[in-house]
């Protein structure tokens, strides 16, 4: 993340992974304030068995971006609402709209519990194990979903 001011919504992401029982890194790299640090890690988090990144920021919302741009890695991009923000659109648009050939797939606002899911599912096509606990994550979706079913249809036929 780009700021420690970023953990409220990022934790979301560190949760997730914790359920599907991921193993991560969770740290602070500013492409602003630390860039060398931010080209270090991004250079390479591959050799050190990471499989997809999660780079949330705020405002200028650059570290996603100049990260796809350094890493062979898939990089999601979670735009957050921080308190030099236009409501979170600057965020949202500076992840989203990437130039070609470095893309960075993107969830929606303060969204980094969709990160980390997504980041689940790209390393569930290789991984059959986190597969597994995707789909049983799904199946509980559908579970809560069909329980609130019963629950309105209860209480108003």
């Amino acid at each position: 993340m780009g700021s420690d001011s970023d953990l409220p919504v990022m934790r979301q992401a560190a949760e997730i992974l914790t359920e599907m029982k991921i193993p991560f890194e969770l740290t602070v790299i500013s492409a602003h304030r630390t860039p060398n640090r931010m080209f270090t890690f991004a250079k390479k988090a591959h050799t050190r068995g990471i499989k997809v990144v999660i780079a949330g920021a705020g405002g200028a919302a650059h570290l996603p971006g100049m990260v796809a741009s350094i890493t062979p890695l898939p990089v999601i991009g979670v735009p957050v609402k921080s308190s030099n923000s236009i409501d979170g659109w600057d965020s949202i648009l500076s992840i989203l709209q990437m130039p070609n050939g470095v893309p960075v797939a993107t969830v929606a606002l303060n969204a980094a519990k969709n990160a980390g899911i997504l980041a689940a599912q790209i390393i569930g096509c290789s991984d059959e194990k986190i597969q597994k606990r995707v789909i049983e994550y799904k199946k509980n979706l559908e579970k809560s979903v069909m329980d609130k079913v019963k629950k309105v249809k209860k209480e108003f036929g």
